[in-house]
Parts: structure tokens; C-alpha cells; sequence
């Protein structure tokens, strides 16, 4: 009996569940098809990742007498979609079923699902069990919990798993050292530089093929150096753990002009595509706590990313369905302004954050969140339209994780499903975080008029906007008391600022064409 093992781009795990007990005749199909580079505008970059992710892992695979039927996306005879390339696959193997793993989104899960009334075999999808909590799991975690805070489903995680613990009780007597790590970085810190890996010529052909391919796709393809092997990735594993981990609590939540990295991991794109196993990952890097050379702040921020908050969202994208891309609790509707994708803005926090964005399709937590973020919520964008864009512009970007952020976290969008809050934040955030304020052209320390950080005028009117909601919630209803107590004059100023800004940000947006769309 013949099996064709169907992998995805986001799968390249030798133990992915579709790739168990492989038997000689067996055949792997990968295939890099067009509709899964152009559903999105994603970077260049992006594409250049996964797709010699994806030949690399073919080669690994080959290494071990596994054959792979590799479709390239040049092929002449590529038809550019999954079942397509599924249904030539079955003619040339004639295989007596197929086997897969569960996708990361439900758009593919359905296309999955379809895949035996298409071909007339038997299809077995394997559960991603990649993953600490699975979807089974979760539920029964969130079943008949009134809110499904990631702080308690870390918990659990943390009990699960015995990472940082001492007994029954958390290592050091606390869950979270968050309050810890908070401290805005410095210009005469040392920096440290992730490793660059230097492209093989199988990575050199696929820059070249997107570049004839995306000739005015988003993003710059210069200087591409992710891993793409799983030695690569595990040599930037091993690096982070000794060179930035240790200072990576402290400074998590900082920024600098014209330093993209800190002390972050940059590993995000590398778990998310299985080149690199989360839980041996939280586990190496409690060994460096227990060995003594990284602090408990910096190792239990790190580990909270993996097992705390990468694990919920999942759970909470798979919980919610399909329906949770398109919500909208605060009706914002304003389109995404054209600088998203130009990164050609005044305001100099957003131009750095856009501006790493463009050239190396990344950017940490905290740019995310509380600058692009914190603007598209202040500004109150379409919620669809700032998911969309972060799915396409970041190279760990999966719909499974970055949904639930943006449209739960960044946005509020669920009404406060994933958060407790509006993470809303006026310019005296960036400004105690980062050194973006110095030279930027609007002064941090004016609320209103032209001169003015648009994030403080624009603060106050998203107040203004969403009093009702902002009063009910009570981690914020000092805030909505604090603006109805501001004299009148001053609250139409706010109104007039914020009014003026959007007014020529929406006419600079409906007149300008990114050089990708043309």
C-alpha cells in the first residue's frame, strides 16, 4: 500500500505527524504553489524564507531515503494551488491514500477536507501535534471559563510542562517577572548582532526567482540571511542563549532608531515553519537559568512567548473560527494609510518601525503592538486591513498566531475577548521606551495643534470616540473619567487635531498607489 505524504510550507518537521510511519514506496509531495505567495502581498523576503525553507527540508529528507516529489514554483507545469498539484501528484504516484497534517488556518483545513471527494482516496489528517496544548486541550481549558485570560492558560502550561518550577510552585515564588522587564534601552549598550547566514546557491535561486517573479513585490530582497536549514536554525539558537538571553528581560520591551534586534530571539519564523522545536527550546533555555547564566526575569519572559502566549492565541484562533478575522467591536473603518507600506511618514516612531519592517520583515513585539498597533487603533483602521498586512509584511507571520494578536491584542476588535483592556497609549510610552522622539518632527510634550505627537491628540479622541466602552471597563474608566473632566476647549482641541491629521492622512492614502500594486 502506497501513501503520498502531503507537507506543507509550514511543516518542515522530520516528526510532523503526516510523516509517521513512513514505509519504503512511500512518496512526499511539497509543493511551492502562487496562490499561497499572492493571497496577501507578503514580503519578499517572507517568500524567499519559506520557499528555501521548504527545499532545504526536501533535501533533509532525501538524506534519510525518503523519496520527495518537490513541485517548484517556476515548474512549467505548476497549476499554483494545493489540490491542483494534489490531484497531478495522485496520477503520477497512483498512491492507495494520502496522508497530511492539520494546516495552521482554516482556509486550508477546508481545502483539506475536501481532498478525498476530489481524488476518490482516503485521506487521513493528522492532528499538529508540533504543539504543548492541543486544540482537544484547550477547550477543555476554556469550557465554562467567563474570560480566558492567557495569564491563568500560562499557568497551566507551566504545571504541564515542569519549566521553572520549583515543586508544585513557580521558580523564585512568582508566574511572571513582567514588571521586570520593562526598562528602556540605552545608545552605549553593547548590541549584539543575530548571526548571518550567507545564501546557498539553492537560496540564491529562489532571491532570484522571487525577484523575477515579485519584481515590485513589498519588501526589500536584499541581504536575505534567515536560516532556512535546521543547522542554521540551531546555530541562531545556540547564539541567542548565550549572547542575548541574558540581557533579553530587561530590554524585551525597548527600542532604538536603527536597531532592529536588541537582545530578541529573531527565532519566531524559524519554530513557526518546524525548524526548530518550542519545547526544547523553553527547556535550553532554562538550563542556561539553572547553570547560573541568565537571570530568572530574562528566562521566564522568554519561555511566557512560547508556552504562554504562542500556545494561546492558537487556542484561541482555532476556539473562536473562521467568523474572527472579520470582527470589528469598535466599527473602525478607516482604510490603512498608504505609509504602512511606504513607511514615508513624519512621525518618526512609525517610520522606524515600518522602515525594519520593509527591509528586513521584522520587528519585536512591542513595535507591533504598541506603535503600528497602537496607531491603527488610535486611528481606528479597519481591522481587516491591519490584519491583513501584518499576515503579509513579517516573516513568522501564520494567520493562526498573528490573527489573535491583532485583531484581539492590537485592535480590541474581539471586544475584549483576548485582552482586558484597549492597549491604547499616547506619545509618553514611546517616548519612555525608546529614543524614537529625539528628531522626530513633532514635539512628545505637546497634546494639541500641528506641532503636536499625533499619538497624543490621537489618545484622547480614541477616548472620546469609545467613552461608553472605556467608562464599563474597569482598568479604564479613570481614563474616560479623566477626559470628561477636561474644560471644554480643550477637548475640542483634541477633536480638531485629531480631525486635521486623519483628514490628510486619508486624502494622502486615497492619492498615492504603493509601488507593489502598479
Amino acid at each position: 500500500m502506497r501513501t503520498l505524504r502531503f507537507i506543507l510550507g509550514d511543516q518542515l518537521t522530520p516528526s510532523a505527524s503526516a510523516l509517521r510511519g513512513a514505509r519504503p514506496g512511500d512518496v512526499v509531495l511539497m509543493a511551492e504553489v502562487a496562490e499561497e505567495t499572492t493571497y496577501v502581498p507578503h514580503h519578499r523576503k517572507k517568500i524567499v524564507f519559506i520557499l528555501a525553507a521548504m527545499r532545504a527540508f526536501a533535501d533533509e529528507l532525501r538524506a534519510t531515503g525518503i523519496t520527495v516529489d518537490y513541485v517548484k514554483l517556476d515548474d512549467p507545469d505548476n497549476t499554483g494551488g494545493f489540490t491542483r498539484e494534489l490531484l497531478r501528484a495522485v496520477a503520477r504516484h497512483k498512491p492507495d491514500r494520502i496522508a497530511a497534517t492539520l494546516a495552521g488556518e482554516h482556509r486550508i483545513v477546508a481545502m483539506q477536507r475536501s481532498w478525498a471527494d476530489a481524488t476518490g482516496l482516503p485521506v487521513d489528517l493528522h492532528e499538529d501535534d508540533r504543539f504543548i496544548c492541543s486544540r482537544a486541550d484547550f477547550e477543555r481549558w476554556a469550557e465554562d471559563r467567563k474570560q480566558l485570560r492567557m495569564e491563568y492558560f500560562y499557568r497551566e502550561m507551566r504545571r504541564r510542562t515542569g519549566l521553572l518550577m520549583d515543586g508544585d510552585q513557580p521558580e523564585g515564588g512568582r508566574w511572571n517577572f513582567d514588571a521586570e522587564n520593562r526598562k528602556p534601552a540605552r545608545r552605549d549598550m553593547f548590541m549584539r548582532r543575530p548571526p548571518v547566514f550567507t545564501p546557498s546557491p539553492q537560496t540564491n535561486a529562489v532571491i532570484d526567482l522571487v525577484a523575477r517573479r515579485f519584481p515590485k513585490g513589498f519588501g526589500a530582497l536584499d541581504a536575505v540571511s534567515f536560516p532556512v536549514t535546521r543547522a542554521e536554525a540551531e546555530a541562531a539558537r545556540d547564539e541567542f542563549l548565550v549572547n542575548a538571553l541574558p540581557q533579553f528581560g530587561d530590554y524585551q520591551d525597548a527600542m532604538l532608531a536603527g536597531e532592529p534586534f536588541l537582545y530578541h530571539a529573531v527565532l519566531s519564523p524559524c519554530i513557526n515553519v518546524g525548524l526548530l522545536d518550542p519545547l526544547d527550546l523553553c527547556r535550553r533555555a532554562e538550563i542556561e537559568y539553572r547553570a547560573g547564566r541568565a537571570p530568572l526575569n530574562a528566562v521566564e519572559g522568554f519561555i511566557r512567548q512560547i508556552i504562554g502566549w504562542r500556545e494561546y492565541v492558537r487556542g484561541i484562533y482555532w476556539r473562536e473560527g473562521p467568523d474572527y478575522l472579520t470582527r470589528n467591536a469598535l466599527d473602525a473603518a478607516r482604510p490603512l494609510p498608504s505609509f504602512y507600506w511606504t513607511g514615508q511618514t513624519r512621525m518618526r516612531c512609525m517610520s522606524q518601525a515600518i522602515g525594519q519592517t520593509i527591509q528586513h520583515a521584522y520587528a519585536h513585539h512591542i513595535q507591533r503592538l504598541m506603535v503600528t498597533g497602537n496607531f491603527a487603533l488610535l486611528a481606528g483602521i479597519n481591522p481587516h486591513a491591519v490584519h491583513e498586512w501584518y499576515l503579509a509584511v513579517y516573516a513568522d507571520a501564520f494567520e493562526w498566531v498573528e490573527a489573535p494578536n491583532t485583531i484581539g491584542m492590537s485592535l480590541f476588535a474581539d471586544g475584549g475577548l483576548l485582552g482586558s483592556k484597549p492597549y491604547a497609549a499616547g506619545g509618553a510610552y514611546i517616548n519612555r521606551m525608546s529614543d524614537y522622539c529625539k528628531g522626530c518632527r513633532y514635539s512628545v510634550s505637546e497634546k494639541t495643534g500641528p506641532d503636536a505627537c499625533p499619538f497624543n491628540y490621537l489618545y484622547w479622541d480614541f477616548v472620546d470616540r469609545n467613552e461608553a466602552l472605556m467608562s464599563r471597563n474597569p482598568r479604564t474608566g479613570q481614563i474616560a473619567r479623566a477626559w470628561k473632566n477636561l474644560p471644554p476647549e480643550r477637548q475640542q482641541a483634541v477633536r480638531d487635531s485629531a480631525q486635521t491629521f486623519l483628514d490628510a492622512m486619508d486624502a494622502e492614502t486615497r492619492n498615492r498607489t504603493p509601488d507593489w500594486q502598479t
